[in-house]
């Protein structure tokens, strides 16, 4: 029974390990075969639009989805010790949030797709929704991240401490510039950066507690 336990925990961890390499796998190939998308102007969101943005839509979902589990995992991996109940939590809200973001689409703008405006003056009600519920999973992200430097501060772990305070504040600056207004090359590769290294804190913390849980 422990055996059993052990392993449902380990496998709710691996979808944590996962899901940052499949958004940004699928995300990039979407980005790179989409006609009109520019990495350099376009935020990923945007590919919710179009014929094909329902594969976005649910990457959004899937995604969501395991990061929810992960969250699970987490709680089940940290059974002591600070941030046990409230870093599960914050992060479960992250995956709330790209669950939120694939039922809220973001508007069309700065031509993409093709045919859109670049300059678009008004924010539909699923645009503004889309904000919100991505905005909420982002805060739950940070923090998460900074929850769990405290924790990894208690335990000694340096480096995994590290780690997650220059996540917290880097996914930080790259949401404030994002929320500032997209089109704008900086904030994009900002924001790109911020959320490679978000992913990648996720995959990292997933793995770690998984090779815990052993």
């Amino acid at each position: 029974m422990v055996k059993a336990s052990s392993n449902l925990t380990r496998s709710l961890l691996t979808a944590g390990v996962l899901a940052g390499p499949i958004y940004l796998a699928v995300g990039i190939v979407e980005g790179l075969t989409r006609s009109g998308f520019d990495f350099t102007r376009h935020d990923l969101s945007l590919l919710s639009n179009g014929d094909l943005g329902w594969i976005h839509i649910g990457l959004f979902w899937l995604t969501g989805a395991l990061v929810i589990a992960a969250a699970v995992g987490m709680r089940r991996a940290m059974a002591t010790g600070r941030g046990r109940t409230w870093a599960p939590l914050m992060l479960g809200l992250y995956g709330l949030g790209l669950i939120g973001a694939g039922i809220f689409s973001a508007d069309p703008g700065f031509g993409f797709p093709p045919g859109t405006p670049e300059k678009v003056t008004t924010v539909s009600f699923h645009g503004l929704m889309h904000f919100v519920t991505a905005g909420t999973g982002f805060i739950g992200l940070i923090v998460a991240c900074f929850i769990m430097a405290r924790r990894f501060a208690e335990q000694g772990q340096r480096g995994l401490r590290q780690f997650s305070l220059a996540t917290g504040i880097i996914f930080l600056a790259g949401f404030f510039g994002i929320a500032s207004g997209s089109g704008n090359g900086w904030t994009i590769l900002g924001f790109w950066i911020a959320l490679i290294v978000a992913w990648a804190w996720i995959s990292t913390v997933s793995a770690q507690l998984k090779h815990a849980a052993k």
